[in-house]
């Protein structure tokens, strides 16, 4: 079984290259983002609260992150891997992860890193806000809290992972199909 982590900043493009990747190798894609909606728009207590805390710019607390993550390990079938996305986002959730796979005596296969400059976030995730009528991002001083948040906690990931010898960059500047190509061309080494 493989797990790739997608990783980079908000707005970079992980949900747009997820479903490519997904169609491409046979992998489920766990989205946090979605998963969480889901929750949001079932109007669960795990939604109410999750709500809150995005709306604020803030992340959702660990063990109920994790709970969701390893309950789709657990459930999903007849696919070749797992394409994490939004997760983890701190070298806590990393651990964490290590663990649940080491479990089942599995590890992360590639974390396969889109990197866009934070000027070009903020412009991304403004024309997201307009296209798709997501509150949490319309407004410029959340986007710039969550900004800081991916630099302030996610950030460290990158030398969590290349010590680990899992972490792979690719441009994320370009067009869909130029940085999906540089995805493909990453991935197809695994």
């Amino acid at each position: 079984m493989k797990y790739y982590i997608l990783f980079g900043p908000p707005g970079a493009g992980k949900g747009t290259q997820a479903t490519s990747m997904v169609e491409k190798y046979n992998l489920h894609h766990i989205s946090t983002g979605a998963l969480l909606r889901k929750e949001i728009a079932a109007g669960s207590e795990l939604g109410l609260k999750a709500k809150s805390l995005i709306e604020a710019g803030a992340l959702v607390p660990d063990e109920v992150v994790e709970g969701m993550i390893e309950s789709e390990f657990k459930t999903v079938t007849g696919v070749d891997g797992f394409l994490l996305d939004g997760f983890p986002r701190t070298i806590a959730q990393a651990e964490a992860l290590d663990k649940i796979l080491a479990g089942n005596g599995e590890k992360v296969t590639s974390i396969v890193s889109i990197m866009i400059p934070d000027e070009m976030i903020i412009e991304r995730i403004s024309h997201r806000a307009a296209i798709e009528g997501r509150a949490d991002d319309a407004d410029v001083s959340i986007i710039k809290n969550r900004i800081d948040t991916y630099h302030s906690q996610t950030e460290p990931l990158i030398e969590y992972y290349t010590k680990a010898g899992s972490y792979n960059e690719v441009d994320g500047v370009g067009s869909i199909e130029e940085v999906r190509d540089r995805i493909f061309e990453l991935v197809d080494k695994f």
